[in-house]
Parts: C-alpha cells; sequence; structure tokens
C-alpha cells in the first residue's frame, strides 16, 4: 500500500494543531485548578484539614492530564478530522477537567474537612472517572485499529477493572477499600505510562 501523500499528512497535521490549541486551553485550565489547590495546601491551616486518599487522587488527576496531553500528539497526522471527532475529543477533556473541578472544591463551606468532601462527592467524582475509562477506549479507537489492537488485551482489561472499581467505589464508605484503590491506582497508572507511553 502506497503511502499517503506528503500534502494530505501536512493538512492532517494543520487541522490537528487547530484542534491541539483548544484541547491545550482545557488541559491547561485543569492543571492551573490542581496546582492553586495544592499550593493551598502548603499553608498550616488547610493542611491540617487534608486526607490523604484524597490527595491521591488529585496527584493522579494530575497525571492523567499530563499524560492526556502527551497522548493526544498520537492524532497528528492521522485522523480525518469532523466536528463530530473534534467535539469528541474535546468533551474527553472537558470531562478530565470536570474531574478536577470536583477533586478540589473552591470551598471547603458545609465540610468538616477533606475527607467529608471526599466521601460526600464520592458519586461524582467516581462515577464519572468510570465513564473517562470508558471514553477513553473510543479515544484509542479513532487512532486506528492497528494502534487499538497494538495494545492487545489489556486496554480492554484496565478500562474494565476501572470501571468496575470506580462503581464500588460509588457505593462504599469503607476506608480500608478507598485506601487500596487509590494506591493501587496510582502504582499501575505509572507502570502503563512508562511501558506505553514512555516515547511518542
Amino acid at each position: 500500500m502506497q503511502p499517503p501523500p506528503t500534502e494530505h499528512v501536512e493538512t492532517l497535521a494543520s487541522q490537528y494543531m487547530h484542534v491541539r490549541v483548544v484541547l491545550g486551553m482545557v488541559v491547561g485550565l485543569g492543571l492551573t485548578h490542581l496546582l492553586r489547590h495544592f499550593a493551598r495546601i502548603i499553608d498550616i491551616p488547610v493542611r491540617q484539614r487534608t486526607y490523604w486518599v484524597h490527595l491521591l487522587w488529585a496527584v493522579s488527576m494530575f497525571l492523567y492530564l499530563l499524560h492526556f496531553w502527551w497522548w493526544e500528539f498520537r492524532l497528528v497526522g492521522t485522523v480525518q478530522w469532523t466536528f463530530a471527532l473534534y467535539l469528541f475529543v474535546a468533551l474527553y477533556a472537558l470531562l478530565l477537567y470536570l474531574l478536577c473541578a470536583i477533586i478540589f472544591p473552591d470551598s471547603l463551606e458545609g465540610y468538616r474537612d477533606y475527607r467529608d468532601y471526599f466521601f460526600s462527592r464520592r458519586k461524582w467524582f467516581f462515577g464519572l472517572l468510570g465513564l473517562a475509562y470508558v471514553v477513553d477506549l473510543g479515544d484509542t479507537w479513532i487512532k486506528g485499529r492497528g494502534y487499538f489492537d497494538g495494545f492487545g488485551p489489556e486496554l480492554e482489561l484496565r478500562s474494565l477493572a476501572y470501571v468496575v472499581l470506580c462503581a464500588i467505589a460509588m457505593i462504599t464508605p469503607n476506608r480500608r477499600f478507598h485506601a487500596t484503590f487509590v494506591i493501587a491506582s496510582l502504582a499501575y497508572q505509572v507502570s502503563w505510562i512508562v511501558r506505553q507511553f514512555e516515547t511518542l
């Protein structure tokens, strides 16, 4: 099979740069939100109200955003952009921003501390996180069947496991489960990035 003409690849790359500007804005907003609240935690009065499980999920979202921006580069030169596709990827980025906004509220008014806030909002957070891993399957698919198949069964098993665990996390307030889930999730997340996305 002949490779696509150079002009066609350059056109796709140009289209993607246009889309990437919007994605960069949303990712930047999410990272700024997380960093602003990490900075607030340095303040001594706030530090006394932190909850380590909540903080690890915030770190996980920070990595997720950076990872999202990294792997979306795989869209350059490979996708014929339509508005529907652009909307899908933009909504994925907005979903990640929404997760960042939920994990760190602008105010703890009405809550005793971050632990109280985390458990009161766990249904929203884990519901959207489970949805993000379903959307990620679609995002991987649009990069091409060969790219999708290149991950083997791990990609689909990973997404299924996250959906199931997020569903459990929505239901149970068991602190041991939540502690185990966030530690295992963060360790796997780092492993996945190193094994699959170390280089572009």
